[in-house]
């Protein structure tokens, strides 16, 4: 076959089907009100450990909705627990719990 100088890239999507959603019906038990988030990114705006680390809020979530908990652990170890989030979320997500239900959940489920 004759090389033209470029390759096909492999498929980039994520089946989402096939992670572990364990750990977001978890939450979503203990913490309803994680289902009011709309990914707005004003907790991302006003994080503090977001100045210092590279840590997002809105990947958190994301990470929680796709089910992705190997990112998750390593994420959530950056949070410094300021409660900025909680104080400007629009939709009065409780964004503190979470973070702490989120901890604990991946300690039990894994």
């Amino acid at each position: 076959m004759k090389n033209f100088g470029y390759t096909i890239q492999r498929d980039q999507s994520i089946d989402i089907d096939q992670n572990d959603r364990r750990i977001v019906n978890y939450l979503l038990s203990l913490e309803p009100s994680f289902n009011l988030c709309l990914g707005c990114g004003s907790c991302t705006g006003t994080c503090t450990a977001g100045h210092f680390v590279d840590f997002n809020i809105r990947r958190v979530h994301t990470l929680l909705r796709r089910g992705e908990s190997k990112q998750l652990k390593t994420e959530m170890k950056k949070c410094m627990f300021c409660g900025k989030c909680q104080l400007v979320c629009p939709r009065g997500v409780n964004l503190r719990n979470l973070i702490i239900t989120i901890q604990r959940a991946i300690e039990q489920i894994g």
